[in-house]
């Protein structure tokens, strides 16, 4: 009862070529983690190249459910990414699995098989250095002259009230002339703070300069209120760019953005910036770009997302992603154009994909850290932040306690006379009664004594 399908097959034909049996040269880039190269020496001396990463895992399991054999031919370390696609179309290689984006000029000379992984490429700058501790930090929100003005229109309210106030307001009358205007500083001060004092004024002048005064307290403290917060998060946050609109609106000169040559990204930083805007500081290799960044030669380069996470997770912990992806893209296994074994490839890459096994190798190479993470996950302020305000709070407070000092000097005086007296006393006592102890012990010797010489007469 078996069908016997054509070809005298037992099973229904899959009308395309497969790669059971298939022996291909493999063409793959050292490009952490996609692909590590290391040399490794067995114990008889001899030293071979092992290939381990996530173009070597998907390899396997394509060998394993395709059939096919393998050679590895790892690209040459002065070789661009353009020049090793175009390998493929040369002869040199007969697929190409790596860390290679599907672009338009490449897919005129070469093809491509399905996704094999989603990409974006990012802006990596250097972890911003700590800043240290400002004590004047709270007092930035405003300039020098801003804060001058804001001490002098209190001084000149001060003034007005003083002059308007002395003689009706009760508050103020019996006071000395330096009692009133200090009391009208205070006045003026906490209204201006939005905080207000003990007592009103009784004037319709008074009232109407109060009102002044409100109206600027309520945009003096909102205005602080907002540049202080926006200071403090600029002051967590201080890298030389947001992301890449930074680059495209020239925040940053082009010459501090390097770039890989003959790698997508320099395709894509040609399309977005002006002819006369791409004198970008070139480099040969992911290692030249991650040097020339801790060296301070550029300040920023763009990277695609999976390598610039595995290496800043792993490798380079103190450097830093910023901005949101962009560029939208993904890595494909080259082949040639119309390729007679891309249909049996595609079937496999998405077959892997719908059974989680690409999921599995995204989790096991690009989701590693070896590096701690000290980026902050709270949005609280810390203590340097404000800590030049707590100063001054406690120069106030020691002023304050000098100033009570000063006002009750008097009972203060006459408190240690009569602790002083007191302990005078209870001295002269505990010596009184010493004495009188003294005397009633000589006295009962005395007594003794006269008592032992009648008894011997």
């Amino acid at each position: 009862n078996s069908i016997i399908w054509p070809g005298n097959s037992l099973t229904p034909s899959v009308n395309r070529a497969l790669l059971r049996g298939v022996s291909l040269r493999i063409g793959t880039a050292d490009s952490p983690p996609f692909t590590l190269v290391q040399n490794v020496t067995d114990d008889n001396g001899q030293s071979t190249i092992q290939y381990t990463g996530y173009a070597i895992d998907l390899l396997q399991l394509l060998m394993d459910q395709l059939g096919f054999s393998a050679t590895l031919l790892l690209k040459p370390s002065d070789q661009t990414y353009n020049e090793f696609v175009q390998g493929v179309s040369e002869g040199v290689y007969d697929i190409i699995i790596a860390d290679v984006t599907v672009t338009s000029p490449r897919r005129e000379i070469v093809g491509f098989s399905s996704p094999i992984y989603d990409n974006s490429l990012r802006t990596v700058v250097r972890q911003a250095n700590d800043p240290g501790i400002d004590l004047l930090a709270f007092l930035k929100p405003f300039s020098r002259r801003l804060w001058v003005l804001v001490l002098g229109t209190c001084i000149y309210a001060s003034i007005l009230i003083f002059l308007i106030e002395r003689r009706k307001n009760e508050d103020l009358q019996n006071r000395s002339i330096t009692s009133q205007l200090i009391m009208s500083i205070w006045y003026c001060f906490g209204n201006m703070v939005g905080y207000g004092v003990e007592f009103d004024a009784r004037t319709a002048g008074g009232r109407l300069l109060t009102a002044g005064l409100y109206i600027l307290s309520l945009i003096i403290v909102a205005s602080y209120t907002a540049n202080l917060a926006s200071d403090l998060t600029i002051a967590k946050s201080q890298f030389v760019i947001s992301g890449i609109n930074d680059i495209k609106n020239g925040k940053l000169p082009i010459n501090r953005v390097g770039i890989y040559v003959g790698s997508a990204m320099e395709s894509y930083i040609k399309s977005v910036m002006p002819a006369g805007s791409q004198n970008y500081y070139s480099v040969h290799s992911f290692k030249a770009l991650y040097d020339s960044l801790l060296a301070g030669i550029i300040d920023v380069f763009l990277i695609d997302e999976g390598l610039a996470e595995y290496a800043i997770n792993n490798i380079y912990c103190n450097l830093t992603v910023v901005g949101d992806g962009f560029a939208e893209s993904s890595y494909a296994i080259v082949t040639r154009k119309e390729w007679l074994y891309t249909p049996d490839l595609d079937v496999s890459i998405l077959s892997l994909r719908e059974s989680g096994k690409i999921d599995g190798l995204k989790q096991k190479w690009l989701q590693t850290r070896t590096c701690s993470d000290s980026t902050p996950t709270s949005t609280s302020l810390d203590i340097e932040a404000l800590s030049g305000l707590f100063v001054i709070f406690v120069v106030i407070t020691a002023l304050s306690l000098l100033l009570f000092l000063w006002t009750e000097r008097r009972n203060i005086k006459k408190y240690l006379l009569q602790f002083i007296c007191k302990k005078d006393s209870l001295a002269e006592g505990r010596h009184s009664t010493t004495r009188n102890s003294n005397r009633n012990y000589e006295h009962e010797q005395s007594l003794e004594t006269i008592s032992e010489v009648i008894h011997n007469f």
